[in-house]
């Protein structure tokens, strides 16, 4: 089993953050021991209802980790993720 560390980033689109924030927020919280920072971003800043949300996470994991990471939040109804590593 393949236990390196990688450096690594996981961007995540909200259609809908105020319907879907939960359910993301669960799986970040479950996945919390291989991120390192996050920050979030309100692309349309005068939206009040339906609005776009942006996260970017810093990660640091194994492979198995970030990718499983990317899948699960994947399977939400209105999310794109996509993970990208830095580091061999």
């Amino acid at each position: 089993m393949n236990t390196k560390k990688h450096l690594g980033t996981v961007t995540i689109l909200l259609e809908d953050r105020h319907n879907h924030a939960q359910d993301v927020q669960q799986i970040l919280t479950d996945n919390s021991r291989i991120i390192m920072a996050r920050l979030g971003v309100n692309p349309s800043r005068s939206c009040i209802k339906n609005c776009t949300g942006l996260i970017t996470l810093t990660v640091e994991g194994t492979a198995k980790e970030i990718s499983d990471l990317t899948k699960k939040l994947n399977k939400l109804y209105g999310i794109v993720a996509k993970s990208i590593t830095i580091t061999k």
